[in-house]
């Protein structure tokens, strides 16, 4: 699943906890200043995403002419070009790969930046992380539909796409995450 910039804060959080939850990890700054650290190499990755994203976009658009006289599926060649520059942009495709990835350089900035201290291998501390990512992620539909369950029991009924809606979206999202321990 693609991480949004409007996740990462409810990623990081999640790290936080399971970090401190894990019994092996001593915190000495306190959760925030961990899921802060989260947050910042999470917004580097996405951001570079964002860019190739961008980068692609502006192939296809200056080709447009040749892509429709060639009658090329925009989407697949969407996906090629990108597959194609994710090396040169320094984003991993492989979602299992690119998590794990970022749940190394996650380890390594709250340890050269003194958040945490541990006595077990980095291998454990770092699979720690990878599985707040990954349980995040597969929670996300979970909660997303127990929202909208919420929502569509309003009397009132709410327009996706509003300021309205959004507020309230955002609200019943955070509280299903806390429900849950997530936040």
């Amino acid at each position: 699943m693609k991480i949004s910039l409007k996740t990462i804060p409810h990623i990081s959080n999640k790290i936080a906890i399971d970090l401190n939850r894990s019994g092996v990890v001593t915190m000495t700054k306190g959760l925030e200043a961990v899921a802060n650290e989260a947050q910042k190499v999470f917004e580097t990755n996405v951001k570079q995403e964002m860019a190739l994203e961008e980068k692609v976009n502006e192939m296809i658009d200056a080709n447009e002419e040749e892509i429709e006289f060639m009658l090329a599926d925009e989407r697949q060649l969407f996906f090629m070009i990108k597959k194609k520059l994710a090396p040169e942009f320094g984003v991993i495709l492989d979602y299992d790969e690119r998590f794990s990835d970022i749940s190394h350089k996650i380890l390594d900035e709250l340890y050269e930046e003194d958040l945490i201290h541990f006595d077990v291998s980095e291998n454990r501390i770092k699979n720690i992380i990878y599985n707040s990512i990954t349980s995040f992620i597969a929670d996300t539909s979970e909660i997303q539909d127990a929202v909208m369950d919420k929502i569509r029991s309003y009397k009132r009924k709410f327009i996706p796409g509003t300021d309205e809606f959004e507020i309230l979206y955002e609200k019943l999202y955070k509280e299903e995450l806390l429900k849950r321990g997530m936040e």
